[in-house]
């Protein structure tokens, strides 16, 4: 006797509603993507109690004839590919044609729609699956999906439903992300009978932004105009240096309009933020991106969430330089800010980079030895006297005149540089400020010159897997370029014999196993000296000028032009901001001098 027999056509539904409808959220989603698809202006979804009462959907798109509203209710029926070619060719949200019946399948389903001219239109009552009745309808054109009691004929995946209030809120994030990919569309949102928002049509992006998301971070947002490389176009916004979240949560990329995740475009966001984002944060991005559709497969997931691009690195690169090249545009917007022109005539002030062979190191690179240091005194004031840093002991040279653009006007806690601008007050942190000088001086010394390398007195053997070894194979003159020593020594063995001079390890094998990983998320062209990095910023963070560390005026004012030199100089190497201004209107606030 045969053991192998076919489902019945209404459990195989509600097996593939089980792929496509995980929660009412899904149904959403799948339903404003229809409506989105036929060119629709305006949106309305309405949801009870969650989503399990009731969900409807109503839009101002094409509609359906008598005939389309009967056949989108069978399996993989579509109008948006033909033949197995179209896969590689997908311009719509939709387009397996397993949403309408699935969602069908599992509930008290109607469907109104009307074509725009006709006469009338047609209504479509499903319950769990069976067609009960088809009639004429005279409803407004466009299409009205009703969805109530969502699986009703299914207790079991019922009882895996969460709290109302929990449901609901994935309901409004689905639906948050397709206003935020479509501002062109109006959309409106009630949840038990209360208008949550109400989106006009025609918005740009940061009107749209400001609407769901605040007018505080559409202000802290960087515009990207549209970029053009390689196939790959990009706009969109990011977050400002120094702008993260400790999650994913703001961090929304649409890739041919369509929200997604994937590696390629996390690891190219980190990337591109660089040290501008603190370990552990994300930024946020509202970012579009538009290959063409048959350089990605979005045929990999059932809720169609995650893509496979035909040649990652291309993308990856692209994303990376877009993103540096928008924050590199603020720097100039954000030194216009800060920045003092060139102090009067004085003494020379050596720059504050010591190494720890005490040695200051100016912009060219000359090494000039120096004193030891003397002892700093600590006193309730400032001394005249105290040389910190190594800094040879010179004549106090005459303070500068204050600047039209920004004045000092003291040391707070001997930490916080506090400085008087056109916009308000000015709060420089010293060893940030420090810390990003070092850091960047450094790493352009390396670049230039190579990173100079120890060799060990005794060799290290390196054990790695198949893929290792033929990673470190292709890779050899890249780490040797980063002061890594590295030989084959047969097999997936090989042999460690010199590191870079600023990394101190006591297990090499595992560091390089950690370098080995940092290297793999980094892009083709972005500097592979890059690997060195935290190092480098744990070793100016110990030569950077520390909290009280007495320092004179002069000093404090080359310390602000050398930051404002700096590439990044938004914030230190880990991330945290170096400057951080007050502007008038909030001390006013704070003051109770405006409301």
């Amino acid at each position: 006797m045969s053991r192998i027999a076919l489902l019945p056509e209404v459990v195989a539904c509600q097996v593939a509603a089980g792929e496509v409808v995980e929660r009412p959220a899904s149904a959403v989603k799948e339903l404003v993507e229809n409506s989105l698809d036929a060119g629709a202006t305006r949106v309305e979804v309405l949801i009870r109690k969650g989503g399990r009462a009731m969900i409807r959907v109503v839009d101002d798109g094409c509609g359906m004839d008598r005939d389309d509203a009967l056949l989108c209710l069978e399996r993989h029926a579509t109008s948006k590919i033909r033949t197995g070619a179209d896969l590689m060719a997908i311009r719509t949200l939709g387009f397996r044609g397993e949403a309408l019946p699935s969602i069908a399948s599992v509930s008290r389903f109607r469907l109104a729609t009307r074509e725009h001219g006709a006469e009338a239109g047609t209504e479509v009552v499903v319950n769990g699956g069976r067609i009960e009745s088809v009639r004429d309808s005279g409803e407004a054109p466009g299409t009205q999906v009703e969805v109530r009691s969502l699986f009703f004929n299914l207790p079991a995946r019922r009882k895996f439903l969460r709290t109302e209030n929990t449901e609901a809120s994935h309901v409004q994030h689905a639906l948050h992300l397709q206003a935020l990919g479509h501002p062109a569309v109006g959309f409106v949102f009630v949840n038990d009978e209360r208008v949550v928002w109400q989106l006009p049509p025609g918005q740009s992006l940061r009107e749209r932004v400001r609407d769901l998301c605040g007018a505080t971070l559409a202000g802290e947002l960087l515009e990207i105009p549209v970029t053009e490389s390689a196939d790959v176009r990009v706009h969109g916004f990011i977050g400002k240096a120094g702008v993260s979240r400790s999650s994913r949560q703001e961090q929304v990329v649409f890739l041919n309009g369509r929200p997604v995740e994937n590696p390629t475009i996390n690891f190219a966001l980190r990337e591109g933020y660089h040290t501008a984002l603190m370990r552990g944060q994300h930024p946020v991005t509202f970012l579009f991106v538009e290959v063409d559709p048959a350089a990605v497969d979005v045929n990999v997931h059932p809720a169609k969430r995650e893509v496979r691009f035909r040649d990652p690195a291309v993308v990856r690169e692209v994303l990376v330089e877009t993103i540096r090249r928008a924050l590199e545009s603020d720097r100039a917007k954000w030194t216009r800010t800060f920045a003092a022109p060139e102090p009067e005539p004085m003494p020379d002030i050596p720059s504050l980079i010591p190494t720890a062979e005490q040695v200051v190191l100016r912009r060219d690179w000359s090494e000039i030895p120096v004193r030891p240091p003397a002892p700093v005194e600590r006193e309730t004031a400032p001394s005249a006297s105290a040389a910190p840093l190594g800094i040879p002991q010179v004549p106090s040279p005459p303070v500068p005149p204050p600047s039209r653009d920004f004045k000092i006007i003291g040391i707070l806690g001997r930490l916080y540089i506090l400085m008087e601008n056109a916009s308000g007050l000015v709060l420089v942190d010293q060893h940030a400020a420090h810390e990003r000088i070092l850091f960047e001086e450094m790493q352009r010394r390396m670049e230039g010159q190579g990173v100079p390398t120890q060799r060990l007195l005794l060799p290290i053997t390196l054990e790695v897997g198949p893929k290792d070894a033929d990673w470190i194979t292709n890779h050899l003159d890249t780490l040797s370029r980063a002061g890594i020593g590295l030989e084959p020594f047969g097999g997936g063995s090989f042999k460690i014999d010199a590191l870079p001079q600023f990394m101190r390890a006591d297990d090499p094998p595992q560091l390089l196993r950690d370098i080995i990983d940092d290297l793999r998320e980094t892009s083709a062209q972005t500097s592979k000296l890059r690997l060195g990095e935290d190092m480098i910023a744990k070793t100016v963070c110990r030569h950077a000028v520390k909290a009280n560390d007495v320092l004179r005026e002069p000093e404090c004012v080359r310390l602000v032009q050398d930051l404002l030199a700096c590439d990044l100089p938004y914030c230190c190497p880990h991330g945290r901001p170096t400057m951080i201004q007050l502007g008038y209107a909030e001390l006013e606030k704070k003051f109770g001098r405006k409301a």
